[in-house]
């Protein structure tokens, strides 16, 4: 490791990180081509990463909503979303057919996560969520839901796992209407994706994840299932197991301070925020050694601005974006407090 990478490893290094998503959010570089697909999801860690540090101002908000408004799929008629068919929004101009000569939209592949970091992307900006057709999402969004109560992320079909719930509930929650999915059902799904170590995998019966476990614990918290700080509770009550989950969640941190997602998997950046944030929402970050996090997530800082997944890899915007998140929680001076359900800012969520 050389002595700039050495030197940039001392501290959060705010100034750099703010350029690195600059670059991002002007042009990104050609390794991304690939993930054209999720154009919406990048495009969201750019966005809420710079509001997390402080520098939302450094990006056009009118031009981004109106960016992220033309990923819409509208129905060609007011019985549609009844038949069928998911009217969220696109990924990006890859998964957005023109209509037909009729205007009937043939190929209609909106997607509940695009959706959600659609969704996301205009609560940042501050986007009068009043001008949105929620009506014609929720109503379609129940086309999605399965009657194991899991969700399906496109109507043609797809993985039905936690992931999709969670998209689902956080759209709710943001578009403050849950006629959008049957909540008991949805719960039912989730409880029954806790393994017999405390931790949720992405499906009944699969093995447990970080990931996973955050959708699961995050959407119970937005739909209302469980309440905040669980464990600062005189006498907690709760539909999961929250004594094994915590102590599932305690064990993935690892001995470099860093948090893994499995066991006997190595400490990767984005598990700071995935297992970080159920330990948040359950009242247990308290408990984890921040020093030792922080010393292991300022090893995986690049030169260049932004983390990479592991210590001294180059940085890319995901694991960027769940570093400056993890340094949220750890209090960092100068970043914007973070709502760990719905992967924002407090002052996104708030509305201000």
């Amino acid at each position: 490791m050389d002595s700039q990478q050495n030197s940039s490893s001392l501290f959060f290094d705010r100034d750099r990180h703010v350029l690195f998503l600059q670059m991002m959010y002007q042009l990104l570089p050609p390794e991304y081509q690939g993930q054209d697909i999720n154009r919406l999801t990048l495009a969201y860690f750019a966005i809420s990463g710079l509001q997390v540090l402080g520098a939302l101002d450094r990006v056009d908000k009118e031009g981004i909503a109106s960016w992220v408004l033309s990923f819409q799929s509208f129905p060609s008629n007011k019985d549609e979303p009844n038949e069928g068919q998911f009217y969220g929004f696109h990924g990006s101009r890859s998964s957005q057919f023109p209509a037909g000569e009729s205007g009937v939209l043939i190929h209609n592949s909106s997607h509940l996560a695009s959706t959600y970091c659609a969704l996301a992307i205009l609560k940042i900006v501050g986007f009068n969520f009043s001008h949105i057709d929620s009506e014609t999402i929720l109503t379609s969004m129940k086309n999605l839901q399965q009657p194991d109560g899991s969700f399906m992320p496109i109507h043609t079909g797809a993985e039905k796992d936690l992931r999709f719930i969670y998209c689902a509930a956080a759209i709710c929650f943001m578009l403050d209407n849950w006629s959008g999915m049957d909540r008991e059902k949805a719960k039912e799904y989730i409880v029954n994706c806790q393994s017999y170590d405390g931790g949720f995998g992405l499906i009944p019966g699969s093995e447990s994840h970080g990931g996973a476990t955050y959708c699961a614990v995050a959407s119970l918290r937005l739909m209302g299932f469980i309440e905040d700080d669980l464990l600062s509770k005189s006498a907690p009550s709760s539909i999961i197991n929250v004594p094994l989950l915590l102590d599932w969640s305690l064990q993935r941190q690892a001995v470099d301070g860093g948090f893994q997602g499995r066991p006997n998997k190595s400490s990767d950046t984005c598990y700071a925020f995935w297992i970080g944030g159920v330990l948040r929402i359950l009242g247990g970050f308290k408990f984890i050694d921040k020093n030792a996090l922080r010393r292991f997530l300022l090893t995986c800082q690049s030169k260049y601005g932004g983390f990479g997944k592991f210590p001294r890899q180059l940085p890319d915007l995901y694991h960027s974006f769940y570093g400056y998140s993890a340094f949220s929680l750890l209090e960092e001076p100068g970043l914007n407090p973070f709502c760990v359900e719905l992967g924002i800012t407090d002052i996104a969520a708030i509305g201000i």
